[in-house]
């Protein structure tokens, strides 16, 4: 019985060391498919330039409202949340069209402000950070004020809305990061 004492301590030690790696391990990787294809949601400042409609000819920006429209003069609301960039101006093309203000519109839709992102946990100032094109986990990390010493480096996750459902799944220091992406640095225990 004494000699198998170790063996269970053993067990005990090495089922606690993987509980406290966090929730993260179990999480499956962010997926990286749509990463290029950003999609509208509330909050998102766009300017719209539509040569020959002067009310928004010199590029006026306007904000995804709550529920998840751009209001643009002339025509009212267009859904713009779940949206890609593109998708949008083919959107507002077909509805001046559609409105029969234009024969054949030149629509052209550029950010101005994203949704800011959020870095919570082992980061020494953690906070809301304006998005930046092209950030990834490091980077955030780092605008962040860094990593604590208590940060597990390897133990990082992303909570993303897809499809309107908040997401969880483990990140990597090259994971590209989204607007409105929380990303949540897990504490280290050994």
């Amino acid at each position: 019985m004494m000699r198998f004492l170790p063996i269970i301590g053993l067990s005990l030690l090495v089922s606690l060391m993987t509980a406290c790696t966090g929730s993260v391990s179990g999480l499956p990787a962010v997926s990286t498919a749509n990463a290029n294809q950003y999609r509208l949601a509330p909050g998102d400042e766009l300017r719209v330039i539509i040569p020959g409609l002067a009310e928004v000819e010199n590029g006026t920006a306007f904000v995804v409202n709550d529920r998840g429209e751009l209001t643009i003069p002339l025509m009212g609301g267009i859904p713009a949340s779940g949206s890609t960039i593109p998708e949008l101006e083919q959107r507002i093309a077909a509805l001046l069209v559609e409105k029969r203000l234009m024969v054949s519109p030149a629509v052209s839709v550029q950010p101005v402000k994203l949704r800011p992102i959020y870095v919570l946990g082992e980061v020494r100032s953690p906070g809301e950070y304006p998005y930046r094109p092209g950030m990834t986990v490091v980077t955030a990390v780092s605008v962040a004020g860094g990593f604590t010493f208590r940060a597990n480096r390897g133990t990082v996750a992303i909570i993303r809305q897809v499809n309107g459902q908040a997401t969880t799944a483990k990140a990597f220091e090259s994971t590209p990061v989204q607007p409105g992406d929380t990303i949540k640095v897990v504490e280290k225990w050994f």
